[in-house]
């Protein structure tokens, strides 16, 4: 299979995946939910979009509401989901997606109130993503190993990026969204950065990761393009191959995790060294986003 190939199975599978592909959440939603705020922005478009705030951390305090958001592509925001976010106040955006993501499902923000977005102008090769061999012989075991193997590697490609996230943080440009297509890996590593340098317990963190099988809405994104997808060489492929592609595995956070606890100093010495985060940063972190 050519890297063309991989690239646009992988990419297919994010866009649309049938709803009997998506496992059920592994996990309860964290305890630190409030029922004054909704962890799953209440939007009509949304996808996979959701607040940070709320979350326990080591030392008593919370993070805040309303400051800090992941989600997955916006290209399906509504008119009415964009005058939902403007309230929020939304001023930045990191947006991880490569060039043909964003060409394919662009967000489309009203220029009045746009945030500012940075992303990078690059091209996602998604073979390290994708078991090796015939596709017609993958396996389920093969899937959940490929995925678990490249999530090292998203820590360190994107890690400019996260970087550059951090510096937003830090300046106090927020409130802040991050984004990827599915809101799940690119995201969900970029959350758990977060979370870790505010303290939050790495179990919730984890729990966090694994609210994406529950918040992706799997039947939407098989509506999008169904016709599309029907004769994508990828739809052959056995449900039971394509089910880890999709799902936020705990295997695949623990693979982050264990790059970062493996790093001299731990979480705190992988911050500072790989993201260039000291001391004083988390500290500041600490009092601009929890309370």
């Amino acid at each position: 299979m050519t890297t063309r190939n991989v690239l646009a199975l992988l990419g297919a599978l994010t866009f649309a995946v049938s709803p009997a592909l998506v496992p059920h959440a592994p996990a309860q939603a964290p305890k630190a939910e409030s029922t004054a705020h909704q962890r799953l922005l209440p939007l009509q478009g949304g996808r996979n979009f959701r607040d940070l705030g709320g979350y326990r951390t080591q030392d008593g305090h919370i993070v805040k509401w309303g400051v800090l958001f992941r989600s997955g592509s916006m290209h399906g925001l509504t008119p009415a989901d964009y005058a939902y976010l403007e309230k929020l106040g939304i001023r930045t955006v990191c947006d991880f997606r490569d060039v043909n993501e964003r060409g394919a499902e662009p967000a489309n923000w009203p220029a009045a109130h746009a945030p500012k977005v940075l992303s990078d102008d690059y091209h996602m090769d998604m073979a390290m993503a994708m078991p090796t061999g015939d596709m017609a012989h993958w396996t389920a075991e093969q899937s959940r190993a490929a995925l678990a193997s490249s999530y090292p590697r998203l820590l360190t490609q994107f890690n400019g990026q996260f970087r550059r996230m951090f510096g937003e943080l830090l300046a106090h440009r927020v409130p802040l969204a991050f984004n990827c297509t599915a809101g799940k890996d690119r995201t969900g590593i970029a959350a758990a950065l977060i979370l870790t340098a505010l303290g939050v317990p790495r179990e919730t963190v984890i729990e966090d990761y694994l609210l994406t099988n529950r918040y992706l809405d799997a039947a939407k994104l098989m509506s999008k393009d169904s016709k599309a997808t029907a004769s994508a060489p990828w739809a052959k492929l056995p449900p039971e191959v394509l089910k880890p592609m999709m799902a936020a595995d705990r295997s695949y956070i623990e693979a982050v995790f264990k790059v970062v606890d493996q790093h001299p100093g731990g979480a705190d010495g992988y911050l500072k060294d790989e993201l260039g985060l000291s001391h004083a940063d988390l500290i500041r972190l600490r009092s601009l986003y929890t309370q």
